[in-house]
């Protein structure tokens, strides 16, 4: 039945097998064996998509809430036993994904070695409930008002620059100044060529310009710590550059941005155990 889910939403084989950590072929199996049971076809298949069928679109509707309460039941019976254990999928920003939650799931796994932890990096929008992830680590606003959200931290948003960069072409002494240097552009975030500062008169903007721009943070703290300009990205990437004093902090009075970190996941009458307790640990980390 979850492979089943899985095919569908996916409208693929291969991708559902994928979501549900099995072969495509055998994925194929549990399908047919489940259509020979209920002597139904469920999918219409060509060699290029694969789609329900009217029977297998209202058995689909049926499986949703049932699988809920399988996953509630599994839930019940762990919160009895010493141990937890199953998979949990996890989708994360790339740089965050790598460095501070993987840090921060180690104490997690050593306390639950029969939690598997399926861990899946993007810096694209990925949506969670019909990838089958059963948790987004997300930064910044939240556009998906479908889904549960629990705040983890808050995370300064901060400019930052080589000391290379700064003797060669200057150190700027108040924001306004951005607009003769070359600024390094993170478009994930939305307005992304007008950098906010806090005035004495509140918070402004200031429009930047560069002869670089990535979708991911750590691209920018590389490309700064290179000197090759002024970035501004959230303080996590560009922690380990300031360590080792390959970049400085610039404009930190006049900081204006802070993003929150949030723990993300399908609404749900009961979350499994094993979730929920990773969704605390996870808030105590951070």
């Amino acid at each position: 039945m979850r492979t089943f889910v899985a095919v569908a939403t996916q409208n693929s084989f291969t991708n559902g097998a994928k979501q549900v950590g099995i072969s495509t072929k055998l994925a194929s199996k549990y399908v047919g064996q489940l259509e020979e049971r209920l002597e139904a076809q469920l999918f219409h298949r060509t060699t290029r998509s694969v789609t329900l069928t009217e029977t297998g679109a209202a058995y689909f509707d049926r499986c949703l809430p049932l699988l809920e309460q399988f996953d509630e039941l599994e839930g019940l019976v762990q919160e009895t036993q010493s141990e937890l254990a199953g998979r949990i999928r996890i989708t994360a920003p790339t740089g965050f994904g790598a460095s501070l939650l993987v840090r921060a799931l180690r104490p997690f796994q050593a306390a639950h070695p029969k939690v598997s932890i399926d861990l899946n990096l993007s810096d694209h929008h990925v949506s969670v409930i019909e990838e089958g992830f059963d948790l987004a680590i997300r930064f910044g606003e939240l556009k998906d008002s479908s889904l549960v959200a629990r705040k983890l931290m808050n995370m300064r948003v901060v400019c930052c620059a080589s000391p290379d960069y700064l003797d060669q072409h200057g150190f700027p002494n108040e924001p306004a100044a951005l607009a003769t240097h070359n600024c390094l552009l993170q478009t994930v975030a939305g307005n992304f060529d007008n950098w906010e500062f806090k005035g004495l008169s509140g918070v402004y903007t200031v429009a930047v310009s560069g002869n670089f721009r990535a979708n991911s943070p750590l691209a920018i703290a590389n490309m700064a710590a290179d000197g090759q300009g002024i970035g501004r990205v959230p303080l996590y990437t560009v922690q380990p550059f300031l360590a080792s004093n390959q970049l400085k902090l610039i404009f930190e009075p006049q900081e204006a941005k802070v993003i929150g970190l949030y723990a993300v996941y399908p609404p749900s009458r009961h979350l499994t155990a094993r979730i929920r307790l990773l969704i605390d640990h996870l808030a105590e980390q951070f």
